[in-house]
């Protein structure tokens, strides 16, 4: 309490001191110039710190603290920047939380495709297996529908005849079969070439003429003299070309010229439209 009322009693005579002529002065003449009316602004300002010192001891009794004027000034721009960082750090919290979101989707999505992935996976594989089955079910089915051939009879002249009488039905299939069991069966007989070219004919009338080139040339082993023989040296020229082997067409065809030279009309025809297919030379 000393303290303070000594404090009041040094400062208060200096503030009343200063104070006090700026309050006795008489008007000076208008207009002040510029000099003077800054003097007059500090001083005023002078006063109004001293009185806000006197004032701050008397009501707190704490120790004066001196603040400059400037130090509002400075409180306010270091409060402006303190918001401007607060602004930014709010803006980069939004961003960080947009960034966020967006690596949120893009995982979800992700997630999502893979598993659709999985499933289309998964789906195929279902199918392949069922496929793998029918295919299985099919060649079973169809192993099962192919007739074993038949048992030849006993006779041989029989077993020829059934089998001809087969073709002249115009059951190709039956007559396939039928022919392959004699020449399977009967391979010595008197029989067999004749069995093979009819089978040649059966299996290039299906078109597979690979086998029908193989049972021709079985057929024509030793050039018989038959009436069949040129058709079939003809027939096994026109499998050749079919198979893309033009160079051995022509050699076949060179060889029915030369051994059946009577050939019927029919033969030596057909003959040349192949020989032209070939692009034998002339």
């Amino acid at each position: 309490m000393k303290l303070k009322t000594a404090l009041l009693a040094s400062v208060l005579p200096v503030a009343l001191a200063i104070a006090a002529p700026a309050l006795a002065q008489t008007p000076m003449p208008d207009p002040l110039d510029d000099r003077s009316a800054k003097r007059i602004e500090k001083m005023e300002k002078v006063v109004r710190e001293l009185r806000a010192i006197v004032f701050q001891g008397r009501d707190t009794g704490k120790p004066v603290v001196v603040q400059t004027a400037e130090t509002d000034a400075q409180i306010a721009a270091l409060n402006e920047r303190i918001n401007d960082l607060e602004q930014t750090i709010q803006k980069m919290n939004g961003q960080n939380e947009v960034l966020t979101h967006d690596i949120d989707q893009a995982r979800r999505g992700g997630e999502a495709q893979k598993a659709r992935a999985d499933q289309l996976e998964q789906r195929l594989a279902a199918i392949e297996r069922k496929i793998g089955a029918l295919e299985t079910a099919a060649a079973n089915a169809a192993a099962a529908q192919i007739p074993a051939p038949p048992a030849a009879p006993a006779d041989p002249a029989t077993a020829f005849k059934q089998a001809r009488q087969l073709l002249l039905d115009g059951d190709y299939a039956g007559a396939e079969n039928a022919f392959g069991g004699f020449v399977a069966a009967y391979p010595d007989d008197a029989k067999a070439p004749e069995a093979r070219y009819w089978l040649g004919e059966t299996q290039f009338v299906r078109e597979a003429y690979g086998d029908a080139a193989g049972s021709y040339l079985g057929a024509v082993r030793g050039w018989p003299q038959t009436n069949w023989a040129p058709n079939a040296v003809l027939k096994l020229s026109r499998s050749l070309v079919a198979l893309k082997k033009p160079a051995d067409a022509c050699r076949t065809l060179d060889e029915l010229a030369k051994r059946y030279p009577k050939a019927p009309a029919d033969v030596t025809t057909k003959a040349k439209a192949t020989r032209t297919q070939a692009k034998c030379a002339a």
